[in-house]
């Protein structure tokens, strides 16, 4: 019997996943599009984790010169005999990454830089015994490799050197081959965004800018160039005059069923590793996202998820890709939104649709200068997705998945904590009354709360989810009485209970939480209350040694709330 292939999981390497025996979605026909549809600068603009790193470095095993042809034995590419013949290992290619180009301060990144671009040109070293090179052109090969630390691992270059490093290995490369140079710069915008971050964003701007102008616009040893990125940086930032670029962002029917897995992609993952069970989990969490005119997976999500179910048939989805890096976006939207942006969360968390008007070009000192970017970057960045184009640029968003609508839910229970507990006296208020047993003044309160903040429509969420955001709310909200001792979903008697509350007076607290899918509010307290009585929620309190038990039935619905004793 045939042992399956692994799973790729983390692997971005094109060669290490065909010669180490990994399963590998066949992207080659990305190379005739790109040959065909023929662009000297290439921009993909894409989400982050959607096989971008995977994809260029596919495009560099293939053009390459020395390259490895029996990596695309029996690949879509391989069909193609005269392009192959004519592009495959045809020439020299330079390859960089930029997402560890990273520090707290320009001189930190810089060197960053020069180590990326530094490690790259060591690569062909052979250029120093070059008959085809001069000694001066030799020498200007020396000073892209030359080290400044004992164990030769940092590499040094000044300012003027490193914006024309590209631009001068691309020379060299080309005049030792007799073919042009193919440059592939993958995740361009990272140092731009930490710099951003950091506070150097001018200083790296200019360096990029000259980086790229003297290596893409007017490099006469130049075939063609393919960048990737997350965000399409505004021209006027970084592209200045580069007349000769076409960029590819996730609204363009173009090259859209090459980044990201299709719908035959995943039932043929699934048939593989006999996991076709799970295509409907995999769908409602992972899929939904639209590129063009093709709906596709997170790549991430589908093969991390498939491993784990590999392991455990029962595994419960886990939310793969936003952790994979902080949610600093969906924050800095929640905290800029109003009233009207908080309605409109509300609408996408239920499964509806906005309408807005998405700038695909921005700079990164404009993100914050108004909602309307932080909508347009939102999309670009993959918590959002379109459902068709309104007119001109306006578009209908939605969130893609569960996985992404979880996260918003995340976001808001935490903005919502943050922000309401920042409220001393009326916190201290808020929890005082349920010792008091003070329903009316507690369902005031959380009536006020709920007017000012993000609530779960009924549109789309099933109703425990609904009811699982309003237990987390109440739940922040009543921890911020640190010497109570706060219990949530604990088994007592014959069930377990929505919150336990054991105060330093002895006292217990029972609370269940319900959510009136129908707005009757009574109804849902009656429920509560009832559910109560019936598993014997109590039992837990007493048997702490509780003097006294209060309990409390909740109904939410949307915005508003009823509170009543039991």
């Amino acid at each position: 019997m045939t042992a399956r292939k692994k799973l790729p999981i983390g692997i971005d390497s094109f060669e290490k996943i065909i010669t180490d025996g990994f399963y590998y979605v066949d992207k080659t026909m990305l190379i005739k599009e790109l040959l065909l549809n023929w662009g000297e600068v290439n921009l993909f603009v894409r989400p982050r984790r959607f096989g971008k790193s995977l994809n260029m470095s596919m495009l560099k095993a293939f053009f390459e010169i020395g390259c490895d042809k029996e990596l695309f034995n029996g690949l879509q590419i391989s069909r193609e005999k005269e392009l192959c013949e004519q592009y495959m290992g045809r020439f020299p290619v330079i390859s960089i990454t930029m997402k560890g180009v990273d520090g707290l301060s320009f001189e930190a990144a810089s060197a960053a830089m020069c180590n990326v671009i530094g490690k790259e040109a060591l690569r062909f070293e052979y250029l120093l015994k070059s008959e085809r090179l001069s000694d001066r052109e030799k020498e200007m090969y020396s000073q892209l490799v030359k080290v400044g630390n004992a164990d030769n691992t940092i590499f040094t270059m000044s300012d003027a050197l490193l914006a024309d490093s590209l631009q001068t290995l691309s020379m060299l490369l080309a005049k030792h081959y007799g073919r042009k140079t193919i440059i592939l710069i993958d995740e361009y915008d990272v140092p731009l965004d930490k710099a951003f971050q950091a506070g150097y964003y001018d200083k790296m701007v200019s360096l990029i800018r000259n980086l790229f102008g003297n290596a893409l616009k007017t490099n006469d040893y130049l075939q063609f160039a393919v960048l990737t990125g997350c965000l399409r940086i505004s021209k006027e930032s970084i592209f200045t005059g580069l007349n000769n670029m076409k960029i590819h962002t996730i609204t363009d029917a173009r090259y859209d069923e090459y980044f990201g897995f299709t719908d035959d992609n995943v039932n043929e993952i699934l048939r593989y590793y006999g996991l076709p069970e799970i295509l409907e989990t995999v769908k409602e969490w992972y899929d939904g996202y639209r590129f063009g005119n093709v709906d596709v997976f997170c790549p991430w999500d589908v093969i991390n998820y498939c491993d784990a179910a590999l392991s455990d048939a029962e595994k419960e989805p886990e939310n793969y890709w936003a952790n994979t890096s902080g949610n600093a976006m969906i924050r800095r939207f929640i905290d800029k939104a109003n009233q009207q942006t908080r309605n409109e969360i509300e609408l996408l968390i239920a499964g509806d649709s906005i309408t807005k008007t998405i700038n695909m070009e921005l700079t990164y000192s404009e993100l914050d200068a108004s909602i309307d970017n932080l909508w347009s970057v939102l999309f670009i960045t993959g918590y959002l997705t379109q459902r068709g184009r309104a007119d001109g640029n306006r578009y209908k968003l939605v969130i893609p998945n569960r996985e992404i609508r979880e996260l918003f839910i995340a976001r808001i229970k935490v903005w919502f904590r943050e922000t309401t507990r920042a409220d001393v006296p009326r916190m201290e208020k808020f929890c005082v009354a349920f010792p008091d047993a003070n329903a009316d003044l507690i369902e005031e309160m959380l009536n006020d709360y709920l007017w000012n903040t993000i609530s779960i429509r009924d549109t789309f969420a099933r109703k425990n989810m609904k009811e699982n955001f309003y237990h987390g709310m109440l739940l922040g909200l009543l921890q911020y009485e640190d010497s109570w001792l706060i219990k949530s979903n604990a088994e007592s008697g014959e069930g377990f209970s929505d919150i336990l509350i054991e105060t330093q007076n002895r006292i217990g607290i029972v609370i269940e939480v319900k959510y009136a899918e129908d707005d009757n509010l009574d109804k849902g307290c009656a429920e509560a209350l009832e559910q109560i009585e019936r598993n014997s929620y109590t039992a837990r309190l007493a048997e702490d040694g509780m003097n006294s038990i209060i309990k409390y039935g909740i109904a939410f619905c949307r915005k508003h709330c009823k509170v009543v004793l039991g």
